[in-house]
């Protein structure tokens, strides 16, 4: 309930919503977004590694870590001190992998035939270079969750 004017009104639906994220009360909502995103991005990352035949051993690192961020989301969810404590140190991890997954895809790009003076040919044919940042903007919701306030 809030005050507008004299009268006290309650609020519903979009409008508790849009007033919670108006306040930084949006904890509970993104550490349930968080653990979606996690298990999407995780899902997707399985079947492109897969097509790769996970050559490298660093490609289970984001399909592993999909699920820890999926359960630091749901534990955010249901109890503000896992939000605060579980949800950030597997959002760091997350975004470190991803940062990781930036590096080694570039470094995939340059090993191609030509490397980077063929630049064109070899990001568009080699590994995709931005996709491990997706993963880095999962665990960034998980960080910003738990600095935001919980909802009422």
């Amino acid at each position: 309930m809030f005050e507008r004017g004299t009268k006290i009104e309650k609020l519903h639906g979009i409008d508790r919503m849009v007033r919670n994220v108006e306040t930084g009360r949006f904890e509970r909502s993104l550490s349930g977004l968080t653990a979606v995103g996690a298990v999407v991005t995780a899902a997707e990352i399985y079947f492109e590694h897969d097509s790769a035949s996970f050559g490298n051993k660093w490609m289970w690192a984001p399909v592993i870590l999909g699920p820890v961020g999926a359960v630091a989301g749901i534990a955010g969810v249901v109890s503000k001190p896992l939000a605060k404590t579980l949800l950030p140190l597997a959002s760091v991890t997350i975004i470190a992998n991803g940062l990781q997954g930036t590096w080694l895809h570039a470094r995939g790009i340059a090993q191609k035939p030509g490397g980077w003076r063929n630049w064109r040919y070899n990001v568009e044919m080699g590994p995709p270079l931005l996709a491990p940042l997706l993963v880095t903007l999962v665990g960034g919701m998980g960080v910003l969750a738990a600095i935001l306030r919980r909802e009422k």
